[in-house]
């Protein structure tokens, strides 16, 4: 049989016989609602979620800040960001708007990229910064996290008489969900906040996990950090496969997150289909672009490959590896080497992207990792302890070679979008 895998903005066939398929796991609850997007998200901001409509929560407010999101997330902003500025509007009229993009630790956006993503109107209408979590005066200090890390939020969004976000909901393999309150925490802290959230402690942490909130503390410090902000109001969407809009949720930032995410769980969760073999991707653009983001697709593999078995991963990184100090982090050891210096790092010590570089080391010293992509080189692939492969065909040959020509396969089509119960 084929199967069709996203690949960058596109896709590639796997090419497998029925017989050494142990299962393909996508996600069974999702499709078409018979609504366009646009009732969709028009419907949501009607019904918000324990709070009043965004219409309402504008009146009277000047100072407006919209959190969105940036290149590396599939939020479809060209089609939300107008709908969420028009209900500003419609409170206030002359309201002073700033959309203030989530990077996080991220790079900014080029002025392309912003064309792109939230299209040309906006970009010719509208004031958009890239929030910068390396500018130590844009930040204030709203206080003490659960983590005992300082709470630094952006001097923008914190002065706003209004704060409002827009983002996405997805699994998320430690914060447990994305969307909501992540739109605050790492979208617009500061690189020490965001360093402490992520600390080799909380990232080890059994409850820092996909599809958990409950007892999570990366989620704990996230939340807190959207109150501490006085984030006021969310708009979500999910999307389908092809990055289209098939459920929204708004309102309050906690209770209309929660909302989407037991949504998605319903719909998105499937039962682990064990194998010797896992073949995994990190969805296609935007979350294949590099290395980086590619843990989120390896985790589900994790809950379906058996001991000692062989993963898959097929990702374009047609930006290669993405953050330097994860590129470089990945370099500069064995698995075990760089897994036992990250959780030797005391929390305030904290490098940035040492988190990818713990969950890849983590998996690496288990499990053999193929890795197929266009983006990085044979050498440096290799050199990171996994194993190259150029195609999807020529790396299930060599997961055969090493696991027996027998061997069975399970096979996650987009490893982003399912929660593999664990």
């Amino acid at each position: 049989m084929f199967i069709d895998l996203p690949y960058d903005s596109g896709r590639i066939q796997l090419s497998i016989v029925d017989e050494r398929v142990a299962g393909i796991l996508t996600v069974p609850g999702r499709g078409t609602t018979g609504r366009s997007q646009e009732d969709i998200i028009r419907d949501a901001l009607r019904s918000p979620i324990g709070s009043k409509p965004l219409s309402e929560l504008a009146v009277g407010k000047n100072k407006v800040v919209v959190i969105t999101s940036d290149h590396t997330r599939a939020v479809p902003s060209a089609l939300t960001l107008p709908l969420l500025l028009e209900e500003v509007r419609k409170g206030n009229p002359d309201a002073d708007i700033t959309v203030l993009v989530a990077t996080g630790l991220h790079r900014g956006m080029t002025p392309e990229e912003m064309k792109a993503k939230f299209g040309e109107a906006v970009c010719a209408s509208e004031r958009i910064v890239n929030h910068d979590a390396y500018d130590t005066d844009g930040f204030v200090d709203l206080g003490v996290l659960p983590s005992g890390s300082k709470c630094e939020i952006s001097r923008l969004a914190t002065e706003a008489d209004l704060l409002v976000s827009e983002g996405f909901i997805e699994p998320h393999f430690f914060a447990g969900f994305s969307g909501g309150r992540k739109s605050v925490l790492p979208g617009v802290a500061s690189q020490d906040c965001v360093n402490i959230n992520h600390s080799a402690s909380a990232i080890q942490h059994p409850r820092a996990a996909t599809g958990v909130l409950s007892g999570n503390p990366i989620h704990e410090d996230m939340i807190k950090a959207a109150r501490m902000a006085n984030l006021a109001f969310i708009f979500n969407v999910l999307l389908d496969e092809e990055k289209r809009v098939i459920a929204a949720f708004c309102g309050d930032a906690d209770a209309a997150h929660r909302a989407g995410c037991e949504f998605l769980l319903d719909r998105s969760g499937v039962d682990p289909v064990k194998a010797d073999i896992v073949v995994t991707t990190n969805g296609g653009y935007p979350l294949d672009q590099n290395l980086y983001q590619c843990p989120k697709g390896l985790d589900a593999a994790l809950a379906c490959v058996n001991d000692g078995g062989v993963i898959i991963l097929v990702a374009a990184c047609k930006d290669g590896l993405g953050g330097e100090n994860f590129g470089r982090m990945m370099l500069e050891g064995t698995p075990r080497e760089l897994l036992d210096r990250i959780l030797a790092t005391a929390p305030e010590k904290t490098v940035s992207e040492q988190w990818c570089v713990q969950r890849f080391a983590d998996a690496l010293i288990k499990y053999r990792i193929i890795l197929v992509t266009a983006g990085i080189d044979r050498a440096t692939v290799e050199r990171m302890n996994f194993i190259y492969a150029e195609t999807v065909d020529e790396a299930l040959c060599k997961a055969y070679e090493l696991t027996g020509p027998r061997s069975k396969v399970a096979i996650l089509p987009d490893g982003v979008s399912v929660i593999v119960r664990r």
